[in-house]
Formats: C-alpha cells, sequence, structure tokens
C-alpha cells in the first residue's frame, strides 16, 4: 500500500481546483506518476491494488484500473499477472531526478535570453486591453457593433465556400478582401493601391514588426516620432534598431530635423494622420518634403494611418503614400479600430518591388491569416456596411469627445488641460503643474481609473506631465461618471500632495 503520506499526495491532486477539468482516472494517474517522477516511488516499488486505493480514494475500481492502464501503457509501472503493479526499473526515475536546491533556484531564475528576445519581453511587451476601464486608450466601441449583420454575411461566405474555407488560405490575403481593401483606401484616403500590392496580415504590430525586420539589420538606424507609439518604437527595438527620435509639434513631425541630421536612416516611422500621442495632423508641405526626401536617400517611409477613419474636423488630408510617386511608402492598416479588436486583421499596402519578399516573409511568421474572418469582412466591405459602420461611429466619438473635453474642463479645470484632438480615439491631456504625472497615475488607478502617462512615450528627454484619456467606448453616462471619480481621485491627491 501507499504511505500515509503519498495517498494523501493523490487526494491532494483529486481535489485541487486546477484538475478540476480533468477526468478522475487523468487526475489519478498524473499524481501517481508525479511520484515516480519525484524518486517518492522508486523503481520496483508495489502499487497498491486497484480495490482498495479504490476504496481509499473514494472512486470506483474501473477508474484506478484506467489509470493504472494508461501509466501502463506510457511505460511508468509493469503489470504482473498474479503478483500486481510495480514501478517500471527506469534509471532516470529514480530519486536522482528530483532537483537539488540548486537547480531548483536556477531554474526559478530568469531564462538566458537573446539579445532580441530580452528586447522583446523588457517592460512587458505590448499589452491589449483585455476588459477596457474608462478611460483605456485605442479601445472601440464594440457593443453596437451589428452582429447579425456580421453573422449573417458569414453564414453566406460558409454556405458558398464550404469546406474549402477551412484550408490554408493565400499568405498574401483573400483576393475579395485584397481588392475590397484596395478600393477603400484608394476613395477614403486617397491611396494608389491595387489587390496585387495588399498583404493581409493579423495586426498593424505585425505589420510593423515585419517592416523592421524585412528593410533594416541590426544596429541600423530608422527616425521615429518622439514621442511615439510604444507599440511601434518596441517592435523597432526589439530588432535591434538604433531609433533615433524626432521632435513633434503641432504640425507632426519636423522634417528639418530629419534633413539637418548627421546621422543617415533606411526607415522613417511616422503616424501623419493622428500623430501619436499628440494628435497632430502632418501638414502638407512636410509630407511632400518626407517624399523627396526618401527618394533621393533610397529610404523608406513607413506610414501608420491611424485612426485615419475617424476624423472630426474638417476633411481628412490624402495619406503620404497616394502622394508618393516613386513608391518608397509603405501604408499600414488596420480593422482593430474600425471595427473591433477581436477580428484580428491588419494589412499593407506595399511598394510593387516589396510584395514578393514580405509575403515570403509572412510565411514565416504565421503563414496566412484566418479565411473565414477575411471572406466575412470583404463582404462586409462590400456591401458598403463598412463605410456605414464607420460614419455612425465617427458621430458617436465626436459627441463623445465633445463631452469628455466639457466635463474636464468643468470638473478639473485647475489640474488638467485638454488637448483636443482633431481625430482619433484617445485626447491627450496635460497637468498643470498642481500635480505630478505619478501621483495623478496612481490616484486615478486607485479610483478604477486607466490612463497612459504622456511622459513614458518620450524617447530622448521627458516629455510634459500629462496622460491619454481613450473616450470612444464608453457611453456618456459612464463618461460622466468616470470623470467625477478622476476629479475625486486627482483633487483629493493634490490636496495632501
Amino acid at each position: 500500500m501507499f504511505r500515509r503520506s503519498q495517498l494523501e499526495s493523490v487526494k491532494a491532486w483529486l481535489a485541487h481546483p486546477a484538475h478540476a477539468a480533468m477526468p478522475l482516472h487523468a487526475r489519478i494517474q498524473r499524481a501517481i506518476r508525479q511520484l515516480i517522477l519525484d524518486g517518492a516511488l522508486g523503481p520496483g516499488k508495489p502499487l497498491p491494488a486497484s480495490r482498495p486505493l479504490a476504496a481509499s480514494l473514494g472512486v470506483s475500481r474501473d477508474t484506478v484500473e484506467s489509470a493504472y492502464a494508461q501509466l501502463h501503457a506510457e511505460g511508468f509501472i509493469e503489470r504482473r499477472v498474479g503478483a500486481g503493479s510495480f514501478v517500471a526499473p527506469m534509471s532516470g526515475f529514480g530519486p536522482g531526478r528530483r532537483p537539488s536546491p540548486r537547480e531548483a533556484l536556477r531554474r526559478s531564475q530568469a531564462p538566458a535570453l537573446s539579445r532580441r528576445g530580452a528586447a522583446m519581453v523588457r517592460d512587458g511587451g505590448v499589452r491589449e486591453v483585455l476588459s477596457p476601464r474608462p478611460f483605456a486608450h485605442g479601445v472601440p466601441e464594440t457593443r453596437g457593433f451589428p452582429l447579425q449583420l456580421w453573422e449573417r454575411l458569414e453564414r453566406q461566405v460558409l454556405k458558398e465556400t464550404g469546406t474549402q474555407a477551412l484550408l490554408h488560405g493565400d499568405p498574401q490575403g483573400a483576393e475579395p478582401l485584397r481588392r475590397a481593401i484596395a478600393d477603400h483606401v484608394n476613395l477614403e484616403r486617397g491611396a494608389r493601391a491595387s489587390a496585387d500590392r495588399v498583404l493581409v496580415l493579423t495586426s498593424s504590430q505585425q505589420a510593423v514588426t515585419l517592416c523592421a525586420t524585412m528593410l533594416l539589420d541590426p544596429g541600423d538606424r530608422i527616425f521615429i516620432e518622439d514621442p511615439a507609439y510604444y507599440g511601434a518604437r518596441k517592435a523597432f527595438e526589439a530588432a535591434g534598431l538604433d531609433c533615433v527620435p524626432v521632435p513633434v509639434d503641432r504640425n507632426g513631425i519636423l522634417v528639418e530635423r530629419i534633413l539637418a541630421e548627421p546621422r543617415k536612416a533606411k526607415v522613417l516611422f511616422v503616424t501623419p494622420s493622428h500623430q501619436f500621442p499628440s494628435g497632430a495632423t502632418l501638414a502638407l508641405e512636410r509630407r511632400l518634403a518626407l517624399i523627396d526626401w526618401a527618394a533621393r536617400n533610397q529610404a523608406w517611409i513607413v506610414e501608420d494611418d491611424y485612426d485615419s477613419e475617424f476624423h472630426y474636423a474638417g476633411k481628412p488630408m490624402a495619406c503620404v503614400q497616394g502622394l508618393d510617386p516613386h513608391d518608397r511608402t509603405i501604408y499600414v492598416g488596420t480593422f482593430t479600430k474600425a471595427l473591433f479588436p477581436g477580428l484580428r486583421i491588419g494589412y499593407l499596402v506595399l511598394p510593387p518591388q516589396l510584395v514578393e519578399p514580405m509575403v515570403a516573409a509572412r510565411t514565416l511568421q504565421d503563414g496566412h491569416t484566418a479565411s473565414i474572418a477575411q471572406l466575412t469582412l470583404a463582404r462586409f466591405m462590400e456591401g458598403g456596411h463598412f463605410g456605414a459602420h464607420v460614419r455612425a461611429m465617427r458621430t458617436t466619438y465626436a459627441e463623445r469627445l465633445a463631452l469628455l473635453t466639457r466635463l474636464l474642463r468643468q470638473h478639473l479645470g485647475d489640474l488638467v488641460v485638454p488637448q483636443v484632438p482633431t481625430g482619433g480615439l484617445q485626447m491627450p491631456c496635460l497637468l498643470t503643474g498642481r500635480l505630478t504625472e505619478r501621483a495623478a497615475l496612481a490616484a486615478a488607478r486607485g479610483a478604477g481609473i486607466e490612463l497612459l502617462g504622456l511622459s513614458t512615450l518620450h524617447h530622448a528627454e521627458p516629455g510634459p506631465p500629462g496622460f491619454l484619456m481613450g473616450f470612444a467606448a464608453y457611453t456618456p453616462e459612464e463618461i460622466e461618471a468616470a470623470v467625477l471619480r478622476l476629479a475625486k481621485a486627482l483633487n483629493g491627491a493634490a490636496a495632501t500632495g
């Protein structure tokens, strides 16, 4: 029979909540296997007969027999007719398998990663918001999404394609979706695109990472806005690139700094529609100057058209890619913000000479994007539903931005100065000086409010203290209630600070 400690160990496995999803026989099998691996049951040791063990554990004899059968099939035990079950005589299962204290300590320490691996996990990677609390940035409103329409279109796709939709897809992306994307960016963003130049991916983050690894070698320089979108900067740093920060003003990136910079770079990364996080729109003359710079230096412009669908003041400016006659601009787009994050579809509009190498590189990453979602999205766009949804959300978001601005001025006017953007899903706010950024973020967190500090987005030197407030995903009632909580928290912190 088992010793009391061994029997209690098996009972603990049966009762542990983490193992609740396993069948009873699997829990017993795993518990005994672990005793063998730990050396608590040495080679040749007899196991209890199935009937008394079943009685001790409060299970049926068949359950124990199933556990023993699996242990026997895996080679952990031997079953001898008329004699019973015994631990198999394998030297690897002896007490020597138990790690020494030094080895156990070594296992608990951080792994020895490559320099690229360490850079990828530094600062926790890029975390997506799972359950957004006000005022998490970059989160669209999803509660009003036309799910029934989407489900109907998906059923049409499955009915017409059948099991074909379950197979591997084109690594460049489904042709109907590539055609719909090209039509959309040509019409709405003034791009110069065709279906054969579109590469469908899972996200804009994948697009940026692909550009970093395909266009640059470790140690190469890249010009990047300062402040900048943290996901892009982390992707470039993880690729081993030398990120050269270029300041931003109310008209976007300072092109004259690029032209005067003695350190040459092969790539420039910009967010010209709504600069992240300032919300600035890149002026036309600066766009043309960047295009000229890229052509003269045989450099690439990676244009992340961040939140371009949501412009609230005047007409949105044509994208850089559509103005570039030299084919030196790579356009990055995503449906994560315009529709819903769970869709996981982004894309690149590529210069013709980059299509083949980028598609080949993509096959080494994740092969292809899920076909059913692509084909459903294509139908959604072809039927005019995408444009209708964006127009409806544009009106909703503009109203929420106006409300948030008014409430901040009313309840936090002496602490916070809103920097009202012309578009996008978030608004930067500057602190007046009565409260530090760290204290403001801590107070907000304590009140259940999610804010992103602005100073952390600067690369060369700390920027002005403040925070970014997402407003798109929250109803007027939620915005008002959250602002009142935030005002109470920040005013309290200022009074005690």
